[in-house]
């Protein structure tokens, strides 16, 4: 069986809504309305880079605002929207802002996590682009360590005395050597071979300050600030094949621009930028008085600004925040979308529902995706030499006692599917390594029998996410 082909990224001139929602469809059923809605924002985006300047920097983003129950979709679909675009993504839950007592420095953290992960993103795209030359110019020196030059001290002074040296000393016959070596090298010849390579400690490091808004985390490099203390290099033997890779890295390293990269990673996030933003109804006060609510309703104002269009601090850099897309989601079953602040909701103008998932919807949720349960166990357990069928009536099985447990304990959607289907291969896949060469098919009663247990107890069923 071939494996599902990965979600594909886009360019801007693709990525019209009704191909956006294909993509995703591939991976998440149902909630038509919302991946609508998110093709449209990000199909607004693409329009508003075609507009002059002057105008663009006028149209703001539309954000969004997911409302359904837990395990649903919420963030699936947002997490295979950060595979489909080549945009910078990040997601956080907004109950991360109550854990400190002030909060404004840890909302901005989230601009300075989304930078951080653009950067990471083009610095590798660039490694990419010199990847080539970085490859030559790592197996010169690898050559250098396998075939060092010949010393000054064994060099004729005078030319004519030139016959007189071993032939081994010979610049030709050095030359010569040096690409039987590289042939040998090219071929794999010299993989186990060891030689010894300069590593230097690369890891940067952070330190805590304390600061009026709690304790924040100083992402500096300090090998960059002062390489006599830090960035100490060492010299280590290593086999030719893990030779490659460090020689690669660093060669690759000195052929990129890191300003270039700063530079570019702050243009996305500012031009492209996504940020998720999960259990929103968590932070939306209720009663707007004292205690809990009060510390909400800070949360969400400390959000506000952030929102609408600010202009954060970071390492690389001032990063404008008018232009980044939020999607919020929550399931705002005790709160309401209504008992956020004023300004906030505002700034959440598109609304969304998702509906709770039926029986219909877990049977295609287990068959129907690329990448769906009963395929990555069937997968996985190939490996072993061991091939297992889900029978329709297995699956629809599986999908009615997700519904009965769901109904009767707490209420997770789809993510009950993993823990039964766990439940239901728990022996197979403990005896798997002796069934090489069985095939096994899951039917109704096998599935039965498995969950049994689970029907009958209650108690035990509120134990199984």
């Amino acid at each position: 069986m071939t494996p599902p082909a990965p979600i594909t990224a886009l360019t801007d001139s693709e990525l019209t809504p009704r191909r956006i929602v294909a993509e995703l469809d591939k991976h998440v059923v149902g909630q038509t309305a919302a991946k609508r809605a998110v093709a449209i924002a990000l199909r607004n985006r693409w329009r508003r880079q075609q507009l002059p300047p002057e105008l663009a920097e006028e149209v703001m983003p539309k954000n969004i605002l997911m409302i359904g129950p837990t395990g649903v979709g919420k963030t699936e679909i947002a997490r295979r929207l950060a595979k489909l675009v080549r945009a910078p993504f990040h997601k956080i839950e907004a109950t991360k802002f109550t854990e400190v007592g002030y909060v404004g420095r840890d909302v901005e953290s989230m601009i300075r996590d989304l930078v951080e992960l653009s950067v990471s993103t083009v610095k590798a795209e660039m490694k990419e682009r010199v990847r080539e030359e970085a490859d030559h110019l790592a197996e010169e020196r690898l050559l250098q360590l396998l075939v060092p030059p010949p010393t000054p001290s064994a060099l004729p002074r005078d030319p004519a005395s030139a016959d007189s040296l071993d032939g081994a000393d010979q610049p030709d016959d050095h030359a010569r050597t040096r690409e039987k070596f590289r042939k040998k090298l090219r071929a794999g010849g010299l993989e186990d071979r060891l030689v010894e390579i300069e590593v230097e400690d690369s890891s940067p490091r952070s330190f805590e300050m304390f600061t009026p808004q709690g304790v924040e985390e100083i992402g500096i490099n300090l090998k960059e600030m002062m390489p006599g203390l830090f960035g100490k290099v060492q010299r280590q033997q290593v086999r030719v094949a893990e030779a490659r890779e460090i020689l690669q890295h660093q060669e690759a390293e000195k052929l990129i621009d890191r300003q270039k990269i700063a530079n570019e990673a702050r243009e996305r996030v500012e031009q492209s930028g996504i940020i998720f933003l999960d259990e929103m109804d968590k932070i939306s006060a209720r009663d707007g008085g004292r205690g809990p609510d009060v510390s909400r309703e800070g949360v969400q104002r400390d959000l506000l600004p952030i929102v609408e269009g600010t202009t954060v601090n970071t390492k690389y850099g001032m990063v404008k925040t008018d232009h980044i897309l939020f999607i919020g989601a929550g399931a705002f079953h005790v709160s309401k979308p209504s008992d956020m602040i004023p300004e906030l909701q505002g700034r959440f103008p598109i609304r969304v529902e998702l509906s709770a998932l039926t029986e219909d919807d877990f049977v295609r949720i287990l068959t129907e995706p690329e990448a769906s349960l009963t395929r990555q166990y069937r997968e996985l357990l190939l490996t072993e030499g061991l091939e297992i069928e889900f029978t329709d009536d297995a699956v629809r099985e599986i999908a009615r006692i997700a519904v009965e447990v769901n109904s009767t304990t707490e209420n997770i959607g789809a993510r009950r599917l993993a823990t039964l289907a766990e439940r239901v291969l728990d022996e197979v896949s403990f005896e798997a390594p002796d069934m090489a060469g069985v095939h096994l098919k899951i039917d109704r009663s096998y599935v039965q029998k498995a969950l049994a247990e689970i029907v009958k107890d209650k108690d035990l069923s509120r134990y199984v996410l």
